[in-house]
């Protein structure tokens, strides 16, 4: 079975048990709508990309069960363009056949540059059950030991609490250690963890390196949490941040034309994080 298969069939059982067992943002009838319209255009720039040979792609499908988790909106067209977007960066921006974002991750990063008010993150979509916790653990380890990828949660969760507590623990009396830790509890942010974190093709192999990279999304995160406030986007902004820095090196090996390319792709990154930054934090309210 290939990485893409495996990893795509891990998320479908996660997403159907999460219909019968936690809350979806979007219906089940909604989610076949955006599976099916990811597989035909997921294709068909397979089709018009002639650097790539044709072949069936089951990671397309695992991009959109991330968006549809994570993102909630009630315009459906919105999880289309979205997804269209994160898809045709991986086809076409590129550098030596190479792209340089997870495609579920850069496909939130857009719904929060286009649509800050239309569509917002959530990351309790499928609820804190400890069993269901377990269950992601499982499956996660199951692939991310085939990738080489088993480091970097593991690292993730050590540096993320170490930061949150000396920048912001020790800093702010009100906020408390059990606060931060119970973010853990979270089933879709322990997706986050181990899927979106871990993408083979955006992320370090060596085992350096990947320690490094996820330190630095940790201490990226922890800042803008300590600066602006705890909000669901930095997590994101930082993996989209430091996905694209990771590939940048090393700069002795690029020519001065893609030096111009690169380093207009990371004005527009910053330029975009900064954007999103700038805009209202927003907050949800029950009533009845």
């Amino acid at each position: 079975m290939s990485v893409q298969l495996h990893q795509n069939l891990n998320l479908l059982l996660l997403l159907i048990l999460g219909s019968f067992f936690a809350y979806l943002p979007i219906s089940f009838t909604e989610i076949g709508a955006v599976l099916s319209f990811t597989f035909i255009v997921e294709h068909l720039f397979l089709y018009i990309n002639r650097s790539r040979t044709f072949y069936i792609s089951y990671s397309a499908l695992s991009t959109a069960i991330g968006v549809a988790l994570l993102v909630y909106s009630s315009s459906l067209w919105i999880y289309f363009i979205v997804i269209t977007l994160g898809l045709a960066q991986k086809h076409f921006l590129t550098f030596a056949n190479h792209h340089f974002f997870n495609p579920s991750n850069f496909a939130l990063i857009i719904t929060l540059a286009l649509f800050y008010n239309d569509a917002h993150l959530i990351s309790g979509a499928l609820g804190d059950e400890p069993i269901f916790t377990m269950v992601v653990f499982v499956l996660a380890l199951s692939i991310l030991v085939r990738v080489q990828r088993w480091l970097i949660p593991i690292a993730f969760v050590f540096f993320y609490l170490l930061l949150q507590y000396l920048l912001i623990v020790l800093y702010d009396p009100f906020i408390f250690f059990e606060m931060i830790t119970h973010r853990f509890y979270s089933v879709t942010f322990m997706l986050f963890i181990y899927f979106m974190l871990t993408d083979p093709a955006v992320t370090p192999t060596k085992w350096r390196e990947q320690l490094l990279f996820v330190f630095s999304i940790a201490l990226f995160a922890t800042l803008f949490d300590r600066f602006y406030g705890y909000r669901v986007q930095h997590l994101f902004m930082s993996v989209f941040f430091f996905s694209f820095l990771f590939n940048l090196f090393p700069l002795k090996q690029y020519s001065l034309t893609q030096l111009k390319y690169l380093g207009t792709i990371l004005f527009l990154v910053i330029g975009g994080l900064v954007y999103i930054e700038l805009q209202a934090p927003y907050y949800f309210e029950m009533n009845g």
